[in-house]
């Protein structure tokens, strides 16, 4: 049930766009029609899935202090955790390396669509704020690291996706000049964000 409650949470609560407004340049700019939206929400969902895991084994069995204690007794001192950032971004960097070379052979279309967003998932601040979030909040087993990531990159994948529908609509409505574009893009989204809020008193 605590694992339930922490994949909900992840999704809803904890989101990363509408709670934390992380990832929000490729939100924005990927997000004028669905498709493309759909195909670089899984692949934000995907990184997560496997990027936050990696880094909670490589936090807990080698940065951390006294983590390297598997290794011997004279290891039990060491504490490499001012190299986390460094190694968390290189794993990051590798998993969209591996995602961007599987969309480019199995979705050539996807590929052309995303266009520079699919490499840019490297330096999307929601993939780093995820592996952040994880350190900081001491997860007890990798299995809950798993499922955090997972849950953040589909709340993530539902924030595009949304935003995307509703831009799609927007597109023949009757917005005033100076709103068009970004601005309405920034309203919906505080819109959506109060929304959200209402997931607050979730609890399962």
């Amino acid at each position: 049930m605590e694992t339930l409650n922490l994949f909900i949470k992840s999704i809803f609560i904890d989101n990363m766009v509408f709670a934390y407004f992380l990832g929000m340049c490729s939100y924005l700019a990927v997000s004028k029609n669905v498709k493309t939206a759909i195909g670089l929400g899984a692949a934000v969902t995907f990184v997560l899935a496997i990027t936050i895991p990696v880094n909670y084994l490589l936090e807990n069995y080698v940065l951390k202090a006294g983590a390297l204690k598997w290794l011997g007794a004279d290891f039990a001192s060491v504490d490499l955790s001012f190299l986390s950032l460094i190694l968390f971004i290189a794993v990051i960097a590798s998993i969209v390396q591996l995602v961007e070379m599987i969309v480019e052979k199995y979705s050539p279309s996807l590929y052309n669509s995303l266009g520079i967003f699919l490499p840019l998932i490297a330096v999307n601040c929601a993939i780093l704020g995820g592996a952040l979030f994880m350190q900081q909040r001491e997860f007890p087993s990798v299995g809950q690291a798993t499922v955090y990531g997972i849950g953040s990159g589909i709340g993530w994948w539902i924030a595009i996706v949304a935003i995307a529908a509703i831009r799609e609509k927007l597109a023949y409505s009757n917005i005033p000049k100076p709103l068009r574009g970004v601005g309405i893009t920034f309203i919906v989204t505080g819109l959506m964000g109060i929304a959200f809020m209402s997931f607050l008193g979730i609890k399962l």
